[in-house]
């Protein structure tokens, strides 16, 4: 008895361990930011995109600025886990200004990132 007892604490204290890793979230936190020419609506390589938080955002989304060139494929990937890390488990969701300039073309955007999803966005550069 006194082991059936020890197998069935042991079953219980696996099963307990098993169900809180598996509630954890470990996929990835990503911004994708495609940047697209207005008018003729191509995908451009080596534009400078930067994502600004939006510290006036209900709820507040705390200070961070990144800058990343988009490859080849037109788009611009920000990894944004370490920022979601840093805001806690309650605070899911951030808000971004987007500038983005090639050459002489500018163009902006806004966006809501959520954590644990990929966002993504597409931003028109113009003259």
């Amino acid at each position: 008895m006194a082991l059936t007892m020890k197998k069935l604490g042991f079953i219980a204290l696996a099963a307990m361990f098993f169900a809180l890793n598996a509630c954890k979230n470990d996929d990835p936190s990503v911004i994708k930011i495609f940047v697209r020419k207005m008018g003729e609506n191509s995908l451009q390589p080596n534009a400078r995109v930067v994502i600004i938080a939006d510290v006036n955002s209900d709820p507040e989304t705390p200070p961070y600025v990144d800058t990343v060139l988009t490859n080849s494929s037109g788009f611009a990937y920000f990894e944004m886990d370490e920022f979601f890390d840093d805001m806690g488990k309650d605070q899911t969701t951030g808000y971004f200004d987007i500038k983005v300039e090639k050459d002489l073309e500018e163009g902006s955007g806004y966006m809501r990132a959520r954590a644990h999803i990929v966002n993504v966005e597409t931003v028109y550069i113009e003259q």
